[in-house]
């Protein structure tokens, strides 16, 4: 692996780690199980799929160039994070007995995961914007860049499923009722705060 290569997967790592909705969502289902997280997880793996396809085919240049597409996909995000906040939130108010995973018989994690990512348009653009930065002189900028994004994808499908068995390892303390209760807290207000940073920001913007 040559020197660039190594410096865009010490970046796009920091980028996938870097805490915020995808990683809360992922604490959130793997709360309910392993299975949960870890599906969750690779949903939201095929959402950055997405994007770094779309990266790769120049879309993220027409979100930069339509800002009210831009705007409008910022919108849904924010509403969709905003929603799984909510939900959490409302879920602390089941009886004692009862557990997240039998309040949710129908939850779906794998579209949890992958929604939550595909609607952040801010995604898309940032890697148009930091994979050209790699891309070698004089050499075929399409091959390079499938590179970068292969990097980017294999990163979040360690990390993700990762962080899923960490936070089912811990779960015997994390489930107990106070604690489940206290971390159901906490991860549905993050969910809440983001989903409301990403509705008003574009409202700010305009």
């Amino acid at each position: 692996m040559d020197g660039q290569l190594l410096a865009f997967t010490g970046v796009a790592a920091g980028m996938v780690a870097m805490p915020g909705a995808d990683f809360t969502v992922v604490v959130r289902n793997a709360l309910v199980s392993r299975r949960a997280g870890v599906v969750c997880a690779l949903g939201i793996t095929a959402g950055l799929l997405l994007h770094t396809a779309l990266a790769v085919a120049g879309v993220a240049a027409v979100l930069t160039a339509v800002p009210a597409l831009f705007r409008a996909l910022q919108l849904a995000g924010g509403a969709y994070v905003l929603y799984l906040g909510a939900r959490t939130l409302a879920g602390l108010r089941r009886p004692r007995g009862v557990t997240a995973e039998d309040a949710e018989p129908a939850a779906r994690p794998l579209r949890q995961g992958f929604v939550t990512n595909a609607l952040n348009p801010k995604a898309p653009i940032t890697f148009l914007s930091l994979m050209p930065q790699f891309v070698p002189a004089g050499a075929p900028a399409l091959p390079r860049t499938l590179v970068l994004a292969l990097i980017v994808v294999a990163l979040a499908l360690v990390w993700f499923p990762a962080v899923a068995v960490l936070v089912d390892r811990l779960g015997r303390w994390l489930r107990r009722p106070r604690a489940a209760r206290a971390v159901e807290g906490v991860t549905g207000g993050a969910l809440t705060v983001l989903g409301a940073v990403l509705l008003l920001e574009p409202l700010w913007a305009a």
